[in-house]
């Protein structure tokens, strides 16, 4: 009896969505430790805000998911982040486009901008790590190309956006928070259930095993980058909208954030190895840590990023393990 256990408990670890059920754990007991000392914690409104709080955030780890699925890695997706935000208030306030042609084209820029850095990676064979940190710093210049001060943001579709609430039972989520949710299932969709998924992983498992089987490598990687600066440019306009502003330190070290979600969230770093939906799980975490923190009102905001490191290193070990004993 004993020994079917112990298989069973060996069967579950190496399953591919064992990570991704130890983060949903791991985000239900930081809710009920929150819910038991802190008065409201677990009232609709503080869970709402988790999301409201964190939709550029969640549509980053998007992006990022499908990077990390495929094997590389972006670096760039904060700083594009910001030179979204840039671009939109500068198109808006200083040469007065209408908001709907400054959304399509902050949103083509982004993923113009991932599909060259996908095309310097297929093209010149390069580490991803080197085009996408050359990616960040051009991104970060360019917005101070535009200005170095911040440019406030009046216009009344973006005022009236970031003033909407979504009535829900309990409590309301913001359009951005709702338009990430959608942003999560449709790249649900694409990753599990279209060709462009499959190939995805394919390549994030075996680069060369995934060009014998006849997969254009090529072009998977392009739109993997494409769809990551569509990403970023998309958390770019929501951030614009949460905080009414453009300005080029906004999402500084929030790349790393995407990283941490992903990884937390249950994707395996080296590739071919997780799901799209646990960079919810994984950002919700982020948020929580975040929440925890502010709740206790006697903790440092440092703590935050000390948690995350720890559970990078915890979920780090687990993967390894896990993917050890899958291998065998």
């Amino acid at each position: 009896m004993s020994a079917m256990v112990l298989r069973g408990a060996r069967g579950l670890s190496s399953a591919p969505w064992f990570t991704s059920l130890v983060t949903v754990v791991l985000l239900l007991a930081m809710l009920g430790i929150g819910g038991t000392a802190y008065p409201g914690f677990l009232s609709e409104q503080v869970l709402f805000n988790l999301l409201i709080d964190n939709a550029f955030l969640l549509v980053l780890a998007v992006g990022m998911g499908f990077v990390i699925l495929s094997g590389g890695i972006d670096l760039s997706v904060g700083s594009v982040l910001a030179l979204s935000t840039m671009v939109a208030a500068w198109l808006l306030q200083r040469a007065h486009w209408p908001p709907g042609l400054v959304i399509v084209c902050v949103l083509l820029m982004g993923a113009g901008f991932g599909a060259a850095m996908g095309l310097l990676i297929h093209l010149f064979k390069l580490q991803p790590f080197i085009v996408t940190l050359a990616g960040m710093f051009l991104a970060r210049g360019l917005c101070y190309l535009i200005s170095i001060e911040s440019i406030a943001i009046d216009d009344p579709f973006f005022t009236s956006l970031s003033q909407t609430q979504v009535p829900l039972p309990g409590g309301f989520l913001s359009p951005g928070a709702a338009i990430a949710l959608v942003v999560l299932l449709l790249a649900v969709w694409l990753a599990h259930f279209t060709s462009f998924g499959r190939a995805v992983y394919a390549v994030g498992g075996n680069e060369q095993s995934a060009a014998m089987m006849g997969l254009n490598v090529g072009r998977t990687k392009v739109a993997v980058y494409a769809l990551s600066g569509f990403c970023a440019a998309l958390g770019g306009l929501l951030f614009a909208v949460y905080m009414l502003s453009g300005y080029g330190l906004h999402g500084q070290g929030i790349e790393l954030d995407a990283i941490a979600a992903v990884v937390i969230g249950g994707t395996l770093l080296t590739g071919g190895y997780g799901y799209i939906a646990g960079a919810l799980s994984g950002v919700l975490v982020l948020g929580a840590i975040q929440t925890l923190i502010a709740f206790d009102g006697t903790l440092s905001s440092w703590w935050t990023k000390i948690v995350i490191g720890a559970l990078l290193f915890v979920f780090c070990v687990v993967q390894r393990v896990v993917g050890g004993r899958a291998g065998k």
